[in-house]
């Protein structure tokens, strides 16, 4: 099996890329967890994008997402896997892999996340902890998470 995680700036995605993501996106939080939603919300164009390819299809994505963006420190989200990928280990090294973009790229540790209430135990792995109550986001529970 043929891997290549490719990390890119909006600028440097190709159409195709960028079409891969919009797609896997759309097809998982706005079909899938049935929540219409604007996933075109303009801060792709100001993130770095973390794409997972498996034979040459994407296979799992999230986008990282600058200092000032959504919070005043450097957040990522839009952490997605295509259905066939679930639960086959992909979600660990993703995450493993916006950290070590975090740390070389953007020089820092400290990430501000919106993380589903369901995936907190997932993410507090990686340092997160809780700061904020739960609030919906989508008509889906979430809670802010906080890696210092």
């Amino acid at each position: 099996m043929q891997e290549d995680i490719r990390v890119k700036n909006f600028d440097e995605l190709s159409v195709e890329e960028l079409y891969d993501i919009m797609h896997l996106r759309q097809e998982v939080f706005v079909v899938e967890q049935d929540c219409p939603y604007l996933d075109a919300d303009y801060k792709d164009q100001k993130s770095i994008h973390v794409s997972w390819y498996k034979d040459g299809v994407l296979a799992a994505y999230t986008r990282i997402v600058r200092p000032g963006v959504s919070y005043k420190e450097a957040s990522f989200g839009r952490v997605v896997s295509k259905p066939q990928w679930r639960r086959k280990g992909l979600g660990r090294p993703l995450i493993n892999k916006c950290i070590e973009v975090l740390e070389s790229q953007l020089n820092t540790r400290v990430c501000r996340i919106s993380a589903q209430s369901y995936l907190l135990p997932f993410y507090e792995e990686f340092g997160f902890e809780i700061c904020s109550e739960e609030y919906l986001e989508d008509g889906l529970p979430h809670k802010e998470m906080l890696r210092k």
